[in-house]
């Protein structure tokens, strides 16, 4: 009878040990896929500081265009 536990036993620590192995990688997988989100993150965020910045540069060299054609009395059209 006692030799039928031990079966059971390493049987079990067999599976668990598995699960173990699993939910390791898993982890891993997890911890991977979280990195490269936030690495997007930070990419997509530095790239959207980067078009506002540059909408402002349009912007100011639009402004500057306008007062140059109107100074020459040019109509300029869009």
């Amino acid at each position: 009878m006692n030799n039928d536990f031990s079966e059971l036993i390493q049987y079990l620590d067999d599976k668990f040990t598995d699960v173990d192995k699993h939910l390791v990688k898993l982890d891993n997988d997890f911890n991977n896929l979280a990195n490269a989100v936030d690495a997007y993150a930070q990419k997509a965020d530095t790239y959207f500081q980067e078009m506002v910045v540059l909408s402002h540069k349009v912007d100011r060299h639009e402004k500057w265009l306008l007062e140059i054609a109107e100074k020459l009395g040019v109509k300029l059209k869009y």
